[in-house]
């Protein structure tokens, strides 16, 4: 598992690590963190619906900070549970883009076991840095 839960961070708040060799790695383990913060069991999360997601950013940190937000936007907005399946991040005129194709199904709450419901990535803290294994992230979710 590519990412860690911390503990005793606020009381409103959920923490977690997350790393990977590769940008793109890294990234697909601060979302499946994020979801795991929010649903008991990703494996529960059926692949039924699909979206593509392209968002930008003049700053990587804030790329993963804007793809973040928009798991959680589909998550209110639709009641979709999406997961990252496919994840390309490539600099364009000056600018960072994550172009992703995300899978899901509806919020089934017979099947989901919900934990908590995130309204938000917070900037406190929130980090993503080149280390020597390859990239890594400190994300503090709002709940």
């Amino acid at each position: 598992m590519p990412f860690e839960y911390i503990d005793e961070i606020a009381i409103a708040d959920a923490a977690f690590r997350a790393w990977g060799k590769t940008i793109e790695e890294m990234f697909l383990a601060a979302c499946d963190a994020l979801l795991g913060v929010m649903v008991e069991g990703l494996e529960t999360i059926e692949p039924a619906e699909e979206r593509q997601i392209e968002i930008g950013s003049s700053a990587l940190d804030m790329l993963l900070f804007n793809l973040l937000q928009e798991i959680i936007f589909f998550k209110d907005a639709e009641q979709l549970l999406l997961r990252i399946q496919k994840l390309t991040v490539s600099s364009r005129d000056a600018q960072y883009v994550a172009t992703a194709t995300a899978r899901g199904e509806p919020i089934d709450r017979g099947r989901h076991e919900l934990l908590v419901d995130v309204k938000a990535v917070t900037l406190h803290r929130f980090q993503v840095e080149q280390i020597p294994e390859g990239w890594e992230s400190f994300v503090i979710l709002d709940i």
